[in-house]
């Protein structure tokens, strides 16, 4: 007789997970390593790719970082774990598709738009996100159709964060330097034909409250061709910045202002591209006839806030700086799914440690379904930071396992709802199928001078591929 307990051999418990992401990956892990429970996975992305960020946001030049990617291989080879690429929400399977075959659904969708700076003229041409910036050098199909002007001279990088920091050192690096990375070929292309030499990052707070890491930053100063320069004005600190240091104890600051400190100091080498630390700076206004020629700034001066921060407060003093192109890199934010409640103020899905709540019933919990990541948390944190917040999420699904809260299927059959998937006549892209990609991207490196790979970057490349590859042709070229 079948044992009717949920979780047992028998009767499995079955999870999706929308996102292939650090999140998700750590979610699967956390559900697949539980003792004495019998759990099944199906992973889902709307790309035939794998890995969220890690693929698509990781700078090219940052392999070591990647090679995470074998982690989430690991996990992805144990026998319960199904992965759907090329299967989108709302497109392909809608939400309750989801919840008629699994007992519980984990969103880890990432948060996938960028924050605006709400100034005239932002949407000048000229004026560009750096998440579409990131995605377009990074072979994300979403921006392989993008265009960037890089005639000009002058690049503003606004933000002072790692994604500012790999927008500016990607736009120094010389095209030999990328042409060491997995660079999406057209943008090599690009870059190889750019005219910027000046590249401006642009931080509305002071040195001290930069959010770079110290390793970024130093790896601008390591660029064949491109020098770093630093007013020692603007990278020395006022009085209440100096009290703030001494009480709020960081070695990631002090390394960084340690680096500041000696990029100011240095002489200029009379390299062929500059990149220039502007802090206390936010821009109010860009503008052009047609497309950006200049952004005005207010300098701004810091001032002590309520939770013992110092914030930037805007002064009577303007400047307006010639540009060619603007990017801005102030930070991502989630955006909604149909049927769930969302925070359009923080950019996430309302939650409690995961368990999805609705703010319009009371905060009531949304049944069976949970959240991990920047859709739960916001965009914060490393890669490494995803764990815990992952494990705590599916912590609260196990225990609502335990109290019998979890969601009822109309049919928890893995085998039905494949067949469903197949019905829908979509190009579902199975883990296999995704190794193949992955062997043909790193063969069609290894024929282009020892690159790491050469990154398909349409989704109809990738399908045919892998058709080619059933019927037993050759795609790697």
């Amino acid at each position: 007789m079948a044992d009717t307990t949920l979780g047992t051999a028998d009767h499995p418990l079955r999870v999706a997970i929308i996102g292939s992401g650090p999140s998700g990956f750590y979610a699967a892990d956390h559900l697949l390593s539980r003792d004495g429970v019998n759990v099944q996975v199906d992973m889902f992305d709307r790309l035939p790719t794998p890995f969220g960020l890690v693929r698509g946001g990781v700078a090219p030049d940052h392999q070591k970082i990647k090679s995470v990617t074998r982690v989430y291989d690991k996990i992805a080879a144990h026998p319960e774990f199904r992965f759907f690429g090329n299967v989108e929400l709302g497109r392909d399977l809608s939400r309750d598709d989801l919840l008629a075959y699994h007992h519980a659904v984990i969103y880890a969708v990432g948060a996938k738009s960028d924050r605006r700076m709400g100034i005239p003229g932002e949407h000048l041409p000229g004026s560009h996100s750096a998440t579409d910036f990131v995605g377009w050098y990074n072979a994300h199909p979403d921006f392989r159709s993008l265009s960037f002007d890089l005639s000009g001279s002058t690049a503003v990088v606004v933000g002072n964060g790692n994604v500012a920091m790999d927008v500016a050192r990607i736009l120094a690096s010389t095209s030999e330097e990328l042409a060491r990375t997995d660079i999406a070929d057209h943008a090599l292309e690009a870059l190889r034909h750019s005219s910027i030499t000046r590249i401006i990052l642009l931080g509305r707070r002071g040195p001290a409250q930069a959010a770079f890491t110290p390793k970024e930053l130093r790896e601008l100063g390591e660029l064949g061709a491109a020098q770093v320069i630093a007013d020692p004005d603007a990278v020395a600190l006022d009085a209440l910045s100096e009290e703030w240091v001494i009480n709020t104890p960081d070695r990631n600051r002090d390394s960084n202002l340690e680096v500041m400190n000696a990029y100011a100091a240095a002489d200029d080498e009379g390299a062929a591209k500059q990149v220039e630390l502007r802090f206390l700076a936010s821009p109010t206004e860009l503008r052009g006839d047609g497309r950006v020629r200049s952004m005005t700034v207010v300098h701004n001066e810091l001032q002590p806030a309520s939770d013992g921060q110092l914030r930037p407060r805007a002064t009577d003093r303007h400047e307006e700086i010639p540009v060619d192109i603007v990017f801005r890199a102030i930070g991502y934010q989630g955006t909604p799914i149909h049927g769930l409640p969302f925070d359009d103020w923080g950019g996430v899905i309302p939650n409690d440690d995961g368990r999805i709540v609705d703010p319009a019933a009371d905060n009531a919990v949304v049944r069976g379904e949970f959240v991990v990541g920047w859709i739960k948390r916001g965009p914060t944190g490393i890669i490494g930071t995803n764990k815990p917040d992952a494990h705590q999420t599916v912590d609260r699904l196990f225990e609502d396992l335990d109290a019998g809260l979890l969601n009822t299927p109309q049919t928890p059959d893995r085998t039905v709802f494949e067949r469903v998937v197949a019905e829908r006549q979509v190009d579902a892209v199975s883990y296999e199928d995704w190794k193949t990609i992955d062997r043909l991207e790193v063969e069609r490196g290894a024929a282009q001078g020892g690159r790491p790979r050469r990154k398909f970057s349409r989704v109809e490349e990738m399908i045919a591929v892998l058709q080619d590859t059933e019927t037993g042709g050759s795609s790697s070229s």
